[in-house]
């Protein structure tokens, strides 16, 4: 199994930036992908940005690009967020989430098979 812990939330005013981590634990020589994912009160759970582990691709949602810089760091199992030029609209809880070769898939939500228990950002006007 795969354990993702999360840190590096908190509150923010808007316009200002935060850097999450999602440190992976366990059997990470099976993650293919590493993605951050979002909700907020009310709303449904939306994908962020994906990471691919062996290649280094990356993805984001149209509502983040250009602020938002997803990265690995494989020597330390870890996979980071930044996150600048923050809006109201931003705040959320943020979950890491992985997906292993075989049993999970990058390309659908459903298909991350490890998540974290996520991190709170709260971006004030």
């Amino acid at each position: 199994q795969v354990q993702l812990v999360e840190s590096g939330g908190g509150s923010v005013q808007a316009g200002g930036s935060l850097r999450l981590s999602c440190a992976a634990s366990g059997y990470t020589y099976s993650v293919e992908c590493t993605g951050w994912f979002r909700q907020a009160p009310g709303k449904e759970r939306e994908g962020v940005a994906v990471v691919y582990t062996d290649g280094g691709s990356t993805d984001y949602a149209d509502s983040v690009k250009g602020r938002f810089t997803i990265s690995q760091d494989n020597a330390k199992n870890t996979v980071y967020l930044q996150m600048n030029s923050l809006k109201p609209e931003d705040t959320a809880m943020y979950y890491c989430a992985a997906a292993t070769h075989y049993g999970g898939s990058c390309h659908t939500e459903w298909g991350y098979n490890y998540w974290g228990q996520g991190t709170q950002v709260t971006v004030s006007s």
